[in-house]
């Protein structure tokens, strides 16, 4: 079976974006790929979490990735700091990454735009480790959003760079993969752009809100004064509302609306009761598996361990060969 790695960073809570956008088709590979799926607290460190809440926020991703369906049998979870080995390799490809490509990158000057006061070296160095992160399983399928795509280029540069320098075809070129035929994207509440955590706290419906928490949030949702002439075109905030519909809630539902719109007759307060309703309906078996998983602490530990274990086993195979090909050997 290819190889398939992906990373969530463990910066809070899913939301429906991340479930929609990524874990559901992850629980389907799983039956179909050797799949690694990690949780980026490493990456999560250019923020500065405080210990307490980088602990919190790595265990809400493992519930919600259990609680999501994804089998610790099956795939292969991990934290990512608890792979070392993750870390030697990054070290490794940073002396093969250089000033000017890292500096281009659109990521990296996203962020230094957004906080100026806080250009560590690990944004810098951001693409480099996501590289180690794919190239330590020597993985050739990589799931990633439009967002991403230059990031998976620059691992490819990375692999093929260690290749070139070293005179070997060790790493294979890892290549975007969209296991979904059709890709979906989940817009925010805020009228604008996609579903994030960086967004607001309004912006985004969580996996684990309660149902009042949902009902407030889409409620609050951006509208406008509503449709002025038949069958006009929606404006963004509209159509997001509408594409969330489209998600979570049946197709007659859908229609019923979508129709109402068209001939003006629409009420926006019934259309979010609608969706709010539909959400808490769509999120409610997974919101009961994080309660109870949450809860377990043994459980948490053996998964946690046995992922740790399976990445290892992979990752210190990788860095063996590495070293080997580098020209590190012990006397």
């Amino acid at each position: 079976m290819e190889t398939v790695v992906s990373g969530i960073r463990s910066t809070g809570n899913l939301h429906l974006g991340n479930y929609y956008g990524a874990v559901q088709n992850f629980v389907k590979m799983q039956h179909e790929y050797n799949c690694y799926f990690f949780i980026a607290d490493l990456h999560s460190l250019t923020t500065h979490p405080t210990p307490a809440n980088l602990h919190s926020s790595v265990k809400s991703v493992l519930v919600e990735y259990l609680a999501a369906g994804i089998d610790p049998e099956k795939a292969t979870i991990y934290v990512q700091s608890d792979v070392p080995e993750i870390a030697e390799l990054y070290l490794y490809m940073n002396m093969n990454a250089y000033l000017g490509e890292l500096e281009r990158s659109t990521s990296f000057k996203d962020k230094v735009r957004a906080n100026p006061d806080n250009v560590n070296a690990g944004l810098l160095t951001y693409p480099v480790l996501m590289a180690a992160d794919i190239l330590i399983h020597k993985a050739t399928k990589v799931p990633v959003g439009k967002d991403q795509e230059q990031h998976l280029e620059m691992a490819r540069t990375f692999g093929n760079r260690f290749n070139r320098l070293y005179n070997t075809e060790y790493f294979k070129e890892p290549v975007a993969f969209n296991f979904s035929h059709n890709l979906v994207k989940i817009p925010g509440l805020d009228g604008k752009g996609k579903m994030g955590k960086s967004e607001g706290e309004g912006n985004a419906v969580y996996l684990a809100d309660a149902p009042e928490v949902i009902r407030k949030k889409v409620m609050r949702a951006v509208t406008d004064g509503g449709p002025t002439v038949e069958n006009q075109q929606k404006p963004e905030e509209i159509q997001n509302l509408f594409d969330l519909m489209k998600v979570v809630s049946t197709q007659d539902t859908y229609d019923h609306f979508n129709n109402l719109y068209n001939t003006c007759q629409v009420r926006y307060g019934d259309l979010k009761k609608q969706l709010a309703e539909d959400m808490i309906n769509a999120t409610a078996p997974i919101r009961e598996r994080i309660n109870a998983i949450a809860a377990d602490t043994d459980y948490l530990r053996k998964v946690a361990q046995l992922g740790a274990h399976k990445a290892r086993e992979s990752a210190s195979k990788t860095l063996r060969e590495v070293r080997e090909i580098i020209g590190f050997r012990s006397f």
